[in-house]
């Protein structure tokens, strides 16, 4: 076979279609919850090269990067992880692509049962985290300064 024909235009890794293009380090950083120095560790478990494209690269080398994505609450250290102190178990874990949004959905929900501060401004759309609200965050038709009538 010749380069070609070898080459894939999308790998699909994590439930996520990435662009063959792009280097295996940055290609990593398209599925959600893959930062770049998650990917640097990814690349550096498995041992591939992080500046070879992704669509070049064998399939034995792509099921090596799956793995690992795979296994990553195993082997990365608890400081990189994306979740800390889980509510419901206490353990520190890395949640990859849809566990994220699910996740947070979750805590929301959460936060508006319990009746927090947090969960009220969610449940009326309004900023969370001490935001302004005079001059920022309006909806409705825009109110500016009118003209004087003479």
């Amino acid at each position: 076979m010749t380069e070609e024909e070898e080459f894939k235009y999308i790998v699909r890794i994590a439930a996520t279609d990435i662009d063959g293009n792009k280097p295996t380090k940055y290609a990593l950083m398209q599925v959600k919850g893959i930062g770049y120095m998650v990917a640097n560790a990814i690349i550096n478990r498995t041992g591939v090269d992080g500046r070879e494209r992704i669509g070049k690269l064998s399939d034995e080398d792509i099921e090596k990067l799956s793995n690992a994505i795979e296994t990553v609450n195993e082997w990365l250290p608890s400081w990189m992880r994306n979740r800390r102190k889980d509510i419901a178990t206490g353990e520190d874990k890395h949640l990859i692509g849809t566990e994220i949004e699910l996740t947070l959905r979750e805590d929301i929900n959460l936060l508006k049962k319990i009746r927090s501060y947090r969960g009220i401004r969610h449940e009326r759309g309004l900023p969370v985290r001490g935001q302004r609200t005079r001059s920022n965050k309006r909806s409705g038709l825009t109110v500016g300064v009118q003209k004087r009538r003479r």
